[in-house]
């Protein structure tokens, strides 16, 4: 049966990566003989399909490097605006249409790793744009999460892309916290109900990390993440949790501390400290 993996938001920061960590590592498992771990394709989707096309063309150049080329999943291309309903009906008609010419397949990794952020206080931001971050973060994540159970089996894993800011309500994010904090509760939940399946859920709740995230959240306020770490050590550590079938990759240590100390702080604390102390700009 063939093997797929499907990583969305593929065309910048964490999902260029997790593209070209989960390709390398399909190849390493054949490499080691593993087959039954190993991947015949890796589907990417995004909106942007130039970025698509960059990350495809980086993992076609790691394949060239790597002992053993062939090893290396195809790379395929999916441009897609993964907004709400519209965004999971795209990815069921891609999984209906593949069944339908390949014949019966596996998803071995999903990452459900499209979203994005706006910084400001709720007041003074675009609330279209805060709606469609929840059709973003939380509506298509959803539906591509159901839509994509038929083709998870035994030994598939799903890694949903939450954050640090899940843990509490944060001011001057109202809208992303908030987003964040639903992935957070879905991804453990399914945890509990796919457990018995034999499919392994993670939930991904970064920090700060060195991508394009700021830039977009602050709509060009701020160009680069403060204090932001590796988003490929990040990645790498989230992938290494996943293989070991752990609910929750949280990489740096004053990232844990956070997330640990968050349950002795008061929710309406937590906001009004957040709101009054961590001013984020947005044009």
């Amino acid at each position: 049966m063939k093997k797929i993996i499907i990583v969305t938001g593929a065309s910048s920061g964490l999902g260029v990566c997790f593209a070209r960590q989960l390709s390398k590592e399909s190849a390493d498992f054949k490499l080691h003989n593993k087959t039954e771990c190993a991947s015949d394709e890796i589907w990417l989707i995004a909106r942007r399909q130039d970025r698509l096309q960059e990350t495809k063309n980086m993992i076609e150049q790691d394949a060239t490097s790597y002992s053993k080329p062939e090893f290396y999943p195809e790379v395929k291309i999916y441009p897609a605006d993964l907004s709400g309903k519209d965004g999971a009906f795209a990815v069921k008609k891609m999984l209906q249409e593949h069944q339908e010419k390949e014949g019966d397949f596996q998803i071995s990794v999903l990452i459900n790793n499209a979203g994005f952020g706006t910084y400001g206080e709720f007041a003074n931001t675009d609330t279209e744009r805060e709606m469609n971050m929840v059709e973003v973060n939380c509506t298509a994540l959803t539906g591509i999460a159901g839509y994509a159970l038929p083709w998870l089996k035994k030994g598939s894993r799903l890694i949903n892309t939450a954050s640090l800011a899940s843990f509490l309500p944060l001011g001057n994010f109202a809208v992303y916290g908030a987003t964040k904090a639903y992935v957070l509760s879905f991804t453990v939940a399914l945890a509990a109900e796919l457990k018995d399946k034999g499919i392994s859920v993670t939930a991904l709740c970064p920090g700060p990390v060195s991508t394009e995230f700021s830039n977009v959240a602050s709509k060009g306020a701020r160009k680069e993440v403060h204090h932001g770490l590796s988003p490929e050590k990040t990645v790498a550590h989230c992938l290494k949790k996943s293989r070991k079938g752990k609910l929750y990759a949280i990489m740096a240590f004053n990232w844990k501390f956070q997330a640990a100390a968050s349950r002795f702080v008061g929710r309406y604390a937590g906001a009004w400290f957040t709101y009054k102390f961590c001013k984020r700009p947005s044009n």
